[in-house]
């Protein structure tokens, strides 16, 4: 955004204008011994040129490593014009449209990510997004207890091969409300859900099914829906949105009337948001329209003016700043809007082709990797079922100084699958390769960890 300084003129003009002979008349409430007014320990001020040489080394110390993790975080490449347009100053600014029908831009903004998003994901209403995926979730459950009123239980199946930290944010935000969330096993040769054991007469409010799964599986999300429908229960989808432009969208979900997931949830940031050091960056959430009522945060909706032309409006916005807090959906969602709408630019300049085209290099590169890993003697896949664009790896020594090994030659090699999972082989490691990722990147990644594995010596192996 740009900075326009106040000139002397300007300042002396407002100060007469208020009746003050100075800026500092205006704290004069402030005693003077709280004053600090002299800030020894700031340095002293830089030139323009100096701040930028300052800036750009500070910048360097993060260094520029070749990315192979994912884990719910991606590196995708992002079209230049989507942060060019996104951080100009009508969007940069605006935060959430208070003032709703003043923000005709905003709004018509959200009304066309929403249309997006329901596009990608098949369901018929989306919201105008929430804090991040993680937090989706929560709302999720909390929004299918409300909706699920045949069951009494708070039940909620979760599958272990979601991404723990899902889990973690969700059990935090859940487990004071009478919510229980229960594990879902998964086959230790697949890497999906095993098919539960539940009885048809259990009561069970929800089951959450993660597509693909943080192994980078893909579940058999037909199945489990069908099963989870046939006992009453909802389903609640936590997708990845790039994975939607090739696989089955949760909207067409399961056989039958019933078919589909009923709540859709996950998190936006593959979607023309950067790594950023976690964030910020923004979650989405879809479901069928019989549920819209209990769906938290806000829904843009499309009418025209008493002259016909079109407007935007916020359609429902069941939110404690618009409603009684005892009658909101939620006390805790907000919408991210700078980074819905950086996603809107990247979804509306890819489009449906672009977005097919990036989801197909990811999973041919994902097929490349893990080719070329375990031609390297000891490397194995740990799971046999299909993965997108992550697959998880069994090393021939524990994953913890191998991966530090490779950041040191500036590979960032994987996520240690111990992290997550205390109960696993320290000898696994999720990879990922995005599109992002070329046939020389993946070439030296395997002659990189083939070098270290070898270097360190059979000693470390374990068969």
């Amino acid at each position: 955004m740009p900075f326009i300084p106040h000139t002397q003129a300007d300042v002396d003009a407002m100060l007469e204008r208020i009746g003050a002979a100075s800026i500092d008349d205006l704290f004069d409430e402030i005693p003077a011994e709280l004053r600090n007014i002299d800030l020894d320990e700031l340095p002293d001020g830089l030139s323009e040129m100096a701040v930028t040489r300052l800036m750009r080394e500070r910048a360097a110390r993060d260094g520029g490593a070749l990315n192979f993790i994912g884990a719910g975080a991606y590196e995708h490449h992002v079209p230049a014009a989507v942060w060019e347009i996104t951080t100009r100053g009508e969007f940069y600014s605006a935060y959430t449209p208070y003032q709703a029908e003043a923000s005709q831009g905003t709004l018509q903004l959200i009304y066309e990510y929403q249309t997006m998003i329901c596009g990608l994901t098949g369901m018929d209403v989306a919201n105008a997004s929430l804090y991040d995926g993680a937090s989706g979730l929560a709302e999720a459950v909390l929004m299918a207890v409300r909706a699920n009123r045949k069951s009494k239980s708070g039940r909620v199946l979760v599958a272990d091969s979601l991404n723990p930290v899902y889990r973690q944010v969700t059990q935090g935000i859940t487990a004071n409300q009478g919510i229980r969330l229960e594990s879902l096993g998964y086959d230790a040769a697949s890497g999906i859900t095993e098919m539960p054991e539940h009885g048809e007469d259990e009561d069970i409010t929800a089951v959450v099914i993660p597509q693909p799964n943080f192994f980078g599986c893909l579940e058999a999300v037909d199945a489990l829906t069908d099963w989870a429908h046939a006992r009453g229960a909802l389903v609640i989808a936590v997708v990845n949105p790039t994975a939607l432009a090739l696989i089955k969208p949760p909207g067409e979900w399961g056989s039958g009337d019933n078919a589909g997931a009923d709540i859709v949830c996950g998190e936006g940031q593959p979607l023309g948001v950067p790594l950023a050091s976690g964030g910020p960056y923004f979650g989405f959430m879809c479901c069928s329209s019989k549920h819209v009522r209990q769906m938290p945060g806000r829904i843009v909706g499309r009418t025209v003016d008493l002259d016909g032309q079109p407007g935007y409006t916020l359609t429902l916005q069941p939110r404690e700043q618009h409603i009684r807090r005892s009658k909101a959906t939620s006390n805790i969602c907000t919408n991210q809007g700078l980074l819905v709408t950086a996603a809107t630019l990247y979804m509306s300049l890819l489009g449906p082709t672009g977005l097919q085209e990036v989801a197909q290099a990811c999973l041919s590169n994902t097929r490349s990797l893990a080719d070329a890993l375990t031609d390297i003697p000891g490397v194995k896949r740990v799971f046999d079922a299909p993965v997108f664009h992550e697959i998880c790896l069994s090393l021939p020594q524990p994953a913890g100084p191998v991966l530090a090994a490779l950041a040191e030659r500036g590979i960032a090699g994987g996520y240690a699958m111990c992290r997550a999972y205390p109960d696993r082989s320290d000898h696994e490691v999720l990879v990922c390769a995005t599109e992002t990722r070329t046939a020389d990147d993946i070439d030296l990644f395997a002659r990189e960890l083939a070098d270290i594995l070898e270097r360190t010596g059979s000693s470390s192996a374990v068969a």
